[in-house]
């Protein structure tokens, strides 16, 4: 049972990293820009990713483990990207959108990978990761549809 939790603990705090690495990412993008319509949004997907890591959190508690605090390398390296390809553009709207959109792609993969993961995940765990996932793809279908609107 033990090994078990431990997996299960493993998984979920991937997805705690995930979320912190939004959070941090959003709060990048909402500082990047000056367009208030955009700084809106990311201020509400940060406040999502908030949401979503103190759920996941307590039921790394409830498990007996300890919810991560860190980010994914990944994400650092993307969070160091946008601030470079930022700077680089001079807060580009496209720029922007094309980097959030990019992390929302990470998001989801992650939390695709937990839910076909071969570990067993408990109905109640595999409930909030998919209602998550759900909200997560509404978000990237935000993002997605203003890079195609910046496109046109």
């Amino acid at each position: 049972m033990e090994n078990t939790n431990e997996k299960l603990i493993s998984l979920i705090n991937n997805l705690v990293e995930i979320n912190n690495d939004r959070i941090t990412g959003y709060e990048t993008a909402a500082k990047e820009t000056d367009d208030s319509s955009l700084k809106g949004l990311f201020v509400a997907m940060s406040t999502e990713s908030h949401a979503f890591k103190s759920e996941l959190a307590g039921e790394v508690i409830l498990l007996g483990g300890k919810p991560t605090e860190g980010t994914r390398n990944s994400g650092k390296m993307y969070r160091v990207w946008m601030d470079i390809k930022a700077a680089l553009t001079g807060k580009d709207r496209k720029a922007i959108i094309n980097s959030c959109e990019f992390g929302e792609d990470a998001a989801l993969q992650a939390y695709d990978d937990v839910l076909k993961s071969e570990n067993m995940i408990p109905a109640r765990i595999r409930d909030i990761i998919g209602r998550q996932k759900q909200k997560l793809q509404l978000s990237h279908n935000k993002i997605k549809a203003l890079r195609d609107m910046v496109k046109a």
